[in-house]
């Protein structure tokens, strides 16, 4: 991964939100990898093969339906993962992990896109999922809380 920079930019951002959820919660909505588009506000779908663990590959649909690989390139179970999208000489990787006490916890989605045309990618990517990450955080946490209290919670279809 690379070095995080001060502060957010299209090319290295992250968000992170606090919920009184417990990170159990947190962990099975990130691992349904079958659910991430009604949280994911710009996927159509996403879909893996096999069990979720580091070496698993999937595929992403996006809103415009352009259809992307992935793979899961990081794993710690119960804690965190990341996964990593090929794209014409750069790759998209997105780390999602949390930190839990007794009370609350925080949980915290990080996109970088490294390679030589990041930058590029950046630009034409980035700047729409760093505008659209703190919103895609609050749908995961009202989706936490909601299963918490052991509802069945309506989820936020995307458009």
């Amino acid at each position: 991964m690379t070095p995080r920079p001060s502060a957010p930019k299209p090319r290295h951002f992250w968000h992170s939100t606090t919920t009184g959820a417990n990170s159990d919660d947190i962990w099975n909505i990130w691992t349904d990898v079958s659910e991430w588009h009604l949280w994911d506000k710009g996927l159509q779908s996403a879909s893996l093969e096999g069990a979720f663990k580091l070496g698993a590959a999937g595929k992403l649909v996006s809103l415009n339906g352009t259809t992307s690989r992935f793979t899961i390139t990081e794993f710690s179970d119960q804690h965190s993962y990341t996964f990593s999208t090929a794209l014409p000489l750069a790759r998209l990787n997105v780390k999602r992990f949390f930190e839990s006490n007794s009370t609350e916890t925080r949980f915290t989605h990080e996109v970088w896109i490294d390679g030589v045309l990041g930058g590029v990618f950046a630009i034409l990517l980035g700047k729409n999922f760093m505008r659209l990450l703190p919103s895609v955080m609050e749908e995961v946490k009202r989706l936490a809380e909601t299963r918490a209290k052991g509802q069945n919670a309506p989820i936020h279809q995307a458009p």
